[in-house]
Parts: C-alpha cells; structure tokens; sequence
C-alpha cells in the first residue's frame, strides 16, 4: 500500500491526495484527505467516489451545505470498518494542486505469463489491437517483453470498454488462462493511463523497443566489397522490420515470382516468422501478422497494390489490426512502382525496398522509407536481391546462418550472376552438401513452383524445396529432383516445338540475334511462361555458338529481352523508344542483360525494328559474356 502522508504547504494537515482511476482500497489509509466526487445524495448523506474502486459514505451530520451528483470535494478518511465501508468527513479546504497518487501493485511481465496460470496479475503496455467477436473484445497488449492477447466480455458480440483503442497506454488486471495452447489474460479491470503514468510507460516501451530493434553485428557470408558497401542500408532495413514485429504491425511482403525473387522472400519470411513466435504469446500471430506474396510482373502492379489495400483496410475495420507495413524483395525500384505507391500513400502504409533492377531512384524516391539497391552504390545486377535478402535474414534472425548457406548461391545462378564472387557463394553451398547440379535442380525447381502456385506463397511446400526450416532432408533431395524433371520435361516440351521458328540475323555489332513470336510459336497458359522460354532459347544459343548473343521472344504487346556478351541499357532504351515513337506506350525495365518491355500492340512491329535498331549498336563487353557450364 502506498500510505506514505505528505503535510500540505500550510502545515494545517495532511496533503490533499487525488487517486489515479486504477487505484483501489490498498492504496487509502485513515487519516489521509482525498479529492472525492459525489456519486449520489440520499436522506443520511452523500456517497462518494475517489477512484474506479474506492468509494464510501460522507454522513449528514457532517455535512454542512448542500451536495449534487458530480460536485467535487475534500474529504478525509476516518475509518475503514470490519466490513470493508469507508466512512468519509469533509473538510474545508480547497483542493488545489493535490499529491497525485498512482495504484500501489507488482507489474507482471508479458513474457513470463506462462509461468503464472491462474494468478491475478497487472500488466502495463500499448493496445496494438482491439478486435471484437461474435463473443468477447480481445485486446493485444504489448510490454517490454511480448504481446499477449487480454480478453474481456461484455455480451456476446459488444464492444468491452469502447473508450480503450489501439495506440492507447493501459494497466490491465486480470487472471491467466490458456487457451489454444497460448496463455491470455482474463481482464478484471482495463484503465487507460493518465498523462504523466502513460508517459513514463510509452517511454519505457521505447527504450525496450529500441534496445530489442538493433540488428545483430555479423559479417557477410562472402568478402565482397561490394555487398559490405550495403550493409548499413540492409541494417536500417532490418531495423525497422524488427521494430515492426516488436510493435505488432502487420507485414505484406511482395516479390518476384521467379527463382532470385523466392531466395530473397522465403528466407526473410522465416526469420520474421520466428521473430513473431519470439515476442507474441500466440502461436497463430503469424497467420495473422505476416504475408508473403508473389508478383508475376517486374513491378508493382495496380492490381496488386488495391487487392493489399483493400484486404488491409479490412483487418483494421473488422480485427482492428494497425495498416501493414511493405516490403518489397526483389521488385520494387522503378517507374512502373510509382501509381501504386501514390495509392498506399494516401494512407499510413510505409515501404521498403531491397531490389537490384535498374532503378528510376528520382521516381520512387518520395514514397519510400528505405531503398535498398546495388546500382545506387555505383553496383550492378550481379549482386541479386537473393543475395543481399539473405544477409537481411540474418540480421533479423542470426540464428538462421547455417541453414541459408546455399540459398545465396541458388539465387545467383537463377539470375544468370556474372559476379566473381559466385565461386565463394558456390563453394559455400558445398561445404553445405550442396554440389552446383543440386543448386540448378533447386532454381528450376522454384521457377516451376512459383509458376504452378500463381498468387499463392505456397509456404511449406517453397520451404521444402529450399531446404530450411528444419526441411526432412531425403524429402527435400527427392522433390527438387522430381521438380526439376517436370520443369525440364516442359522446357524440352515447348522448345521442341518452339525452336524451329526461331529467326536468326547477324547484327551490325556482330552478334548472333535470334527472335520468337511467342503468340505463334509456342503454347500458351502453360509452363515455361514467356520470360522462362525466350531465357532457354538464348541459354541454348549462347552454348550453340560461343559468340555474344541477343534474344528477342515477343508477343502482341510485349517483348522479352535476353542477352550474352553484349551491354544493352534496356532502362534508356525504353526512354529513348519513348521519345521516338509517340503513341507506342513503351514501359519496362531490367538489367544489362535481361528485362521485358511493354508497348501498344498496333505499334508492335515499329517497336521491334527500333529496338533491334538499338540492339546492334549496344557494345559488346566480354565481362558479360556467360558463365555457364552446360
């Protein structure tokens, strides 16, 4: 009990103590003089209340005026009776700048609630989510700690303590209880804090968030100048994502759905995912808090941004969750981003991005938080988002080191990495178990499920073909070997009928250009999908002729640019096809040797003839040449 009397500045008696909401009858003492406010006036007195729990009678023959519900007063405690009364006197002073006296308990950690089944206990920390069913209101508290869920029922289907929302700072009181083999807290009492108790609490919790959001100090996996060059923009990255998971906001995650675009999203997914399981009390929070979600085309679409809009804006109006958080792996940097960012941003919904196309920097610059990109440290392509997700995975979750080992060098090959620094990321892979055939089996392998799964992440079954999260390793080697059959199978399958109508041409430049009408020559709706079909014919090209290499796979409004040995600027020359030829509607992007652009398809054919303008002036550059061996 805090019965601890401070002497007013008078020195006639007792300060005048005015008590917090949350306090109850541990913290009164006879003697002491309180702010009270009259809760009723019957014949034999007037009843008053000092907090939300403590309350008791003035009687008439002390008073001395007339009282009405609400009036505020003075009154000093005389005696607490056997039976628990209080009985009040007034006294007549004013109650000006009274002691304010806080509830007297022991504050429960969040994290240790299993350990207390059972028990009352009083909690202090932030809502981060009041969600209401068909029975109780749960409200999610966060402390230092965890994030537990705490319960309370008012009638099936009704709003408990419609005053408490999220964002507000509370003392919860309560007993434990499990329940889905969690723990909850059963509320008996729920207060929002006043302003100097809140404050000390949000400052508490900000300290603890801080400490717990800093990431691990690790070396890469590889010396790579190149990559160290990026770490302190991958450890901003990692910082906020772990805050995020500490203040219980939602995380959607959208990458490329190819091979590069798996290694980055899946490993960044895991360690998240056991980030969640450390700091919530219950297990399905990661259902609920984290989304990894596929992308067929190299950026952002419309239609992807307003379907996370619209599904987010439905958790916070019907499970009162907070907006999410974005981050985009693998996609993400350029112009064709921009009118789906501009959506999010009418709302509080912020963006991160770890890519390694060619960005348009200037036109995503406004919009997002962090950018994470090779090419704005004077890099290039070779350093793939799988590679740079990787180092973000461990910063999140150290823990995860041994099982990624391979991951890098899975990604590098299925972007076609020219980086010298491949040999380290291979020869890591195999002190791993993993000879290079096995890591080409595990990219096809990706490819062909991310085609097969479309929009859906396919979770477990994309962990067992990368082989982490404790994968069962017989299953993990006998599925990528079945998969990566399949995909070979429908390779070998399109190409048969698809490489007969390859044109070919010498270009200015020397090199071997090849080109494919995609609508007419080869099946549709099915695997390989263009972008993978155009890269096996050019990967069956380059090994056909050993010289630089462009290829061409085009459909009625698209084209799927490949190329070996040769440096084609695909950015500039979707700028420069632009200014030539108004009406063509030319968007896109890529790298120096890969990437797709888009036009109208009346314009199809002008299009081609400027772009292969374009291409047999590109300068040949031996450093790009392949490095494949087949």
């Amino acid at each position: 009990m805090n019965n601890v009397s401070s002497v007013d500045d008078t020195g006639d008696g007792p300060a005048v103590v005015r008590l917090d909401p949350g306090c109850t009858r541990d913290d009164v003492a006879e003697g002491e003089r309180y702010v009270a406010r009259v809760n009723g006036v019957v014949d034999y007195g007037i009843f008053v209340d000092l907090s939300k729990h403590v309350s008791g009678l003035v009687h008439e023959s002390t008073l001395s005026g007339q009282y009405d519900v609400g009036d505020e007063l003075v009154v000093e405690l005389v005696e607490i009776r056997e039976n628990g009364d209080l009985s009040f006197e007034p006294v007549a002073v004013e109650p000006t700048d009274p002691v304010e006296r806080h509830p007297s308990y022991d504050r429960t950690a969040a994290g240790v609630l299993s350990q207390k089944v059972g028990e009352t206990v009083h909690l202090e920390g932030e809502v981060v989510q009041a969600k209401q069913t068909g029975g109780p209101t749960i409200f999610r508290v966060r402390d230092e700690t965890a994030i537990v869920p705490c319960t309370a029922f008012e009638e099936a289907g009704v709003r408990a303590h419609p005053s408490v929302a999220v964002g507000d700072l509370v003392h919860v009181s309560g007993t434990v209880e499990t329940r889905d083999d969690s723990v909850q807290v059963e509320i008996e009492d729920l207060e929002r804090l006043a302003k100097d108790r809140g404050r000390s609490v949000e400052q508490r919790l900000e300290a603890a968030v801080s400490e717990q959001a800093e990431p691990p100090e690790l070396d890469p996996l590889v010396e790579w100048p190149a990559l160290e060059g990026m770490i302190p923009d991958l450890r901003r990255v990692a910082r906020r994502l772990r805050r995020t998971v500490l203040e219980s906001r939602p995380i959607r995650i959208r990458h490329h759905a190819d091979g590069d675009g798996m290694c980055a999203a899946v490993p960044v997914q895991l360690a998240l995912e056991r980030l969640i399981e450390k700091t919530h009390a219950e297990p399905a929070a990661k259902r609920h808090l984290l989304k990894r979600l596929p992308s067929k085309a190299p950026y952002y679409e419309m239609e992807d941004a307003t379907r996370d809009l619209n599904y987010s804006l439905g958790d916070r109006d019907r499970h009162g969750q907070k907006l999410p958080l974005l981050l985009m792996l693998d996609n993400g940097s350029t112009e064709e981003d921009r009118p789906a960012y501009r959506t999010l941003d009418h709302y509080d919904i912020p963006i991160l991005v770890v890519d390694h196309h060619h960005p348009d920097h200037e036109a995503v610059e406004p919009f997002v938080e962090e950018h994470v990109n090779p090419y704005l440290h004077g890099e290039d392509y070779r350093i793939t988002a799988g590679m740079l997700s990787v180092e973000l995975a461990r910063m999140i979750d150290p823990e995860m080191t041994e099982e990624l080992r391979h991951v890098p060098a899975v990604a590098g090959l299925s972007d076609r990495s020219k980086a010298d620094e491949m040999d380290d990321y291979l020869a890591l892979a195999e002190d791993a178990g993993y000879e290079r055939d096995a890591l080409e089996e595990i990219g096809e392998a990706l490819d062909y499920e991310a085609y097969m799964l479309r929009y859906n992440d396919g979770r477990s079954l994309i962990y067992d073909v990368l082989g982490i999260d404790d994968a069962d390793e017989p299953r993990h080697r006998e599925l990528i070997e079945f998969l990566a059959d399949r995909a070979a199978r429908d390779v070998d399958s399109q190409l048969g009928d698809a490489m007969d109508h390859v044109e070919h041409e010498r270009v200015a430049n020397g090199a071997h250009l090849y080109r494919i009408d995609l609508d007419d020559h080869a099946h549709r709706f099915t695997y390989p999908a263009p972008g993978k079909t155009t890269g096996e014919i050019h990967d069956r090209k380059v090994v056909e002729t050993g010289e630089p290499v462009i290829t061409i796979g085009y459909g009625p409004d698209f084209a799927v640019l490949r190329s070996d040995g040769v440096r084609l600027d695909i950015p500039q020359m979707v700028t420069d096809l632009n200014d030539e030829l108004p009406g063509a509607g030319v968007s896109g992007g890529g790298h120096l040797v890969v990437g797709s652009i888009r036009f109208v398809p009346g314009m199809r054919e002008a299009v081609l003839d400027a772009l292969i303008e374009k291409m047999a002036s590109a300068e040949i550059d031996e450093a790009l040449s392949s490095t494949l061996d087949r």
